[in-house]
């Protein structure tokens, strides 16, 4: 009898810890994924207007200003890392971002489409919980114009960039393979 209430116990648990991983979720995505699109359409219009190697500050800095107005506005930490790092310093993936980073490109190489690749857990940080999310960026076509084949890049935005980046990992891509990811620490 005691041992049926304590295996109740676990699995009531571990169901209300799902629905508050679903919770948490679906929160995060409504507080942190618009980031997004605003870059794409960031890029796509500097692109448009300006040309590519004007495009090469909104990615170096207005990108990740927007994500650290909305960090303070929420509380979180939020960048965007990447296995192919452009930028080492901002964009090198912790331990548990580079594993999810690793599932989601067997997920993907599994027929998963980029754009719903996701994971979330709570983690204990320095004793305390945390909620970590990720989201995968897919490359799209703006994208490609930096991060595509290395030999179809201009020469001279591909002398700007190693002028910007001169660490940089972030070429060879192909449409709608993993760019990199959205991150987020949520304290709870």
């Amino acid at each position: 009898m005691l041992r049926s209430v304590f295996l109740s116990a676990v699995l009531l648990s571990g169901v209300a810890q799902a629905q508050d991983i679903d919770a948490l979720k679906l929160d995060t995505r409504k507080n942190a994924l618009p980031v997004l699109p605003k870059v794409v359409a960031m890029m796509q219009d500097t692109v448009a207007t300006r040309g590519v190697v004007e495009a090469i500050p909104v990615c170096k800095d207005q990108a990740p200003q927007l994500l650290k107005e909305q960090s303070e506005k929420t509380g979180w930490k939020m960048s965007r890392v990447s296995l192919r790092t452009r930028n080492p310093e901002r964009g090198t993936p912790d331990v548990w971002e580079a594993r999810q980073l690793a599932d989601f490109n067997i997920r993907a190489a599994a027929g998963e489409k980029v754009e719903s690749l996701e994971s979330g857990e709570i983690v204990t940080e320095n004793g305390k919980p945390v909620f970590r999310y990720i989201r995968a960026i897919p490359v799209g076509d703006v994208c490609l114009k930096c991060h595509g084949a290395a030999d179809k890049i201009e020469a001279g935005l591909k002398s700007e960039l190693a002028r910007n980046y001169p660490h940089d990992r972030a070429f060879g891509y192909e449409k709608g393979q993993i760019r990199g990811a959205l991150t987020v620490r949520r304290p709870l």
